[in-house]
């Protein structure tokens, strides 16, 4: 999936999720330390790849208010066209390569199991107590929706 990203479009995946990301953001922006939380991505990396994505007219960044120190990552318009252009391709490569091989029964455990994983990177330890079924449904619904759906 990413050989193919990369080769058609020019981006890595991460690069996309990003491009995601702020596609369904308010305003088409996120503070950069709440979208590296959300991509599990330590902040240096994620500066890098938006340096790398400013550099192609991708993104933007722009500070907060002026008693702000908060930095944002915005979305361009040619950001987002770059996305729309991406995401039915890789949103069906996903699809097919996942999901269709998949019985409804394993998506849920999948979804579970990973909606998991992500509160447990979120909080930043293994050793958290168990979630309750909705938070897990409810953590599983946000990345698996984000990283699919490129938004508006």
């Amino acid at each position: 999936m990413n050989h193919r990203l990369k080769r058609e479009f020019g981006l890595s995946g991460l690069q996309y999720e990003i491009l995601a990301r702020l596609s369904g953001a308010p305003g088409r922006e996120l503070r950069m330390a709440e979208l590296a939380s959300a991509l599990v991505n330590s902040r240096s990396g994620l500066t890098y790849q938006i340096g790398q994505m400013e550099k192609n007219g991708l993104v933007c960044r722009r500070a907060g208010a002026p008693d702000e120190r908060a930095v944002f990552a915005v979305l361009t318009d040619e950001g987002l066209a770059l996305l729309k252009r991406a995401a039915p391709g890789h949103v069906g490569l996903v699809r097919e390569l996942l999901f269709d091989a998949l019985t409804p029964q394993q998506v849920r455990a999948l979804a579970d199991g990973l909606g998991e994983a992500s509160r447990r990177l979120t909080v930043g330890t293994a050793c958290s107590p168990p979630a309750t079924a909705t938070a897990t449904a409810t953590a599983t619904a946000t990345p698996t929706a984000t990283a699919t759906d490129p938004g508006p």
